[in-house]
């Protein structure tokens, strides 16, 4: 008969009839299965191979099978380790199990119950070993190496979210919408103490402030029409883990003064309730608005703005970084293919080129639409120009054509043509206007007036000499 859950095991014991008896019993139920008579043999064995259950007697020639298992705890941990004594008292029992031991049997251990033990000890390794692969794929799917980027400013993020990934400081993640603040609040969660708890995410701008209320914090009976019944809030759900309130500059006066107290004392009380609630919740927050001008403008509590103001994670806009395109590009075009079983090589030059130029106003958001769209599309090897949307190439098309009225390039690469020049033909292109004229160039309207006076440029002048 071989057992559904044969697995490699260690049998040790210095009687080598019962040795052998053991070691007997269990090959024939499908366990691989070595033998050891003394304690530093037995360690031996373990250091060559990583048995996965060990059966060992406590009374050995040279330790006992309290010293192995103490061996084992610091050095093979995913063993589990099964005692056997002719002398039980339920004291030891207690003591081995304190120890680390998985099971404690009595000599003469019959058949059955050795049997079941050992059961028991492979299918809890196997499910420790699920759960350790359960936790490389979120580890993979939101840890740190989902956020893409290697531009100076995307390094910067990444030293701050492994400096307070660990702690309980409240996070205020900062940037514009598409950059993947999500992303960044979940990967903060998976590298924490954390990981194993609840990430709760409630998008704040997404319902109207009544609602959004009793989202957080839950409601009794009664509270308002139409609550018919209690309800659980985010803040209890995310009990122990991380709770993430996206949109947070949208919240109203009420309910900023709600958040303050539960960000001080990590306390509330559901909407119409009365009893309240002690929670352990690291707050992690995220705005694509200014909240040091809505503080100033009295939309925003100042107190509350300080209190989460503690950290600020600042995502980069994907037109800052350029140079990660190509990384990003590599990295979804993998993820589609997988989703829709393609095999596209990559992106043409012409292609990489065009994404590169364009404006990338809805962010990785839109880049990874992008993507998905040509993935889609494409019917050859490598995705080309034509499977781009005709955006990309519309603004790019307008852009050249502000270059080209600019002598062909802006002020700032213009190597090659004189820049008092270009100035000129700027400032004619806009009437005259200096701060359009500024912003055609590229730069401010300061270092605009400063060149034209270094370079004597001024329209009386210019049409005097024309």
């Amino acid at each position: 008969m071989v057992t559904a859950t044969s697995g490699s095991l260690l049998v040790v014991d210095d009687d080598r009839h019962i040795q052998n008896a053991m070691a007997d019993y269990l090959r024939s139920l499908g366990h691989r299965t070595e033998t050891a008579s003394t304690c530093i043999e037995a360690i031996e064995r373990m250091e060559e191979f990583p048995f996965e259950v060990v059966v060992c007697d406590v009374n050995l020639p040279d330790k006992d099978g309290f010293e192995l298992l103490q061996w084992a705890r610091e050095n093979a941990p995913d063993t589990a380790v099964i005692l056997l004594t002719g002398f039980g008292t339920i004291e030891s029992a207690v003591e081995a199990i304190r120890m680390g031991a998985f099971d404690y049997l009595t000599k003469p251990v019959i058949d059955e119950e050795l049997n079941l033990s050992i059961e028991r000890a492979i299918s809890q390794r196997k499910l420790l070993d699920e759960n350790k692969q359960l936790k490389a794929q979120l580890n993979e799917k939101h840890g740190l190496s989902n956020i893409i980027g290697k531009d100076y400013k995307m390094l910067r993020m990444f030293e701050l979210i492994e400096s307070v990934a660990d702690t309980r400081t409240t996070v205020l993640i900062l940037g514009e919408s598409g950059t993947g603040k999500t992303v960044t609040a979940r990967s903060i969660h998976q590298l924490s103490d954390r990981a194993d708890q609840p990430f709760v995410e409630v998008a704040c701008g997404a319902l109207p402030e009544n609602l959004l209320e009793s989202e957080l914090f839950g409601h009794v009976s009664g509270a308002f029409t139409g609550a018919t019944h209690d309800k659980v809030g985010k803040f209890l759900q995310a009990n122990g883990g991380t709770l993430f309130l996206d949109e947070i500059a949208t919240a109203s006066p009420a309910l900023q003064v709600k958040l303050l107290r539960v960000l001080q004392d990590r306390e509330f009380e559901a909407v119409g309730g009365t009893e309240t609630h002690k929670v352990d919740v690291r707050l992690v927050l995220a705005t694509n608005q200014d909240l040091e001008a809505a503080v100033r403008e009295g939309t925003f509590r100042e107190d509350l703005y300080y209190r989460i103001n503690v950290i600020t994670l600042t995502q980069p806009s994907l037109r800052e970084r350029i140079g990660d395109i190509p990384l990003l590009v590599e990295h979804y075009l993998k993820q589609f293919n997988l989703q829709t079983g393609r095999d596209i090589e990559g992106v043409d030059d012409m292609a990489l080129h065009a994404l590169q130029q364009y404006h990338w106003p809805g962010n990785v958001r839109e880049l990874v639409n992008v993507i998905e769209r040509a993935v889609v599309l494409c019917k050859g090897q490598r995705i080309s120009t034509g499977d781009l949307p005709e955006k990309l190439f519309a603004e790019n098309e307008e852009r050249a054509q502000v270059e080209a009225h600019l002598g062909g390039a802006s002020l700032k690469k213009a190597l090659s043509t004189p820049e008092r020049q270009l100035i000129i033909q700027a400032l004619e292109s806009n009437g005259w206007n200096r701060q359009n004229t500024a912003k055609a160039l590229g730069i401010n309207r300061t270092t605009l007036y400063k060149k034209m006076k270094k370079f004597d440029i001024d329209f009386e002048t210019v049409y005097k000499h024309a």
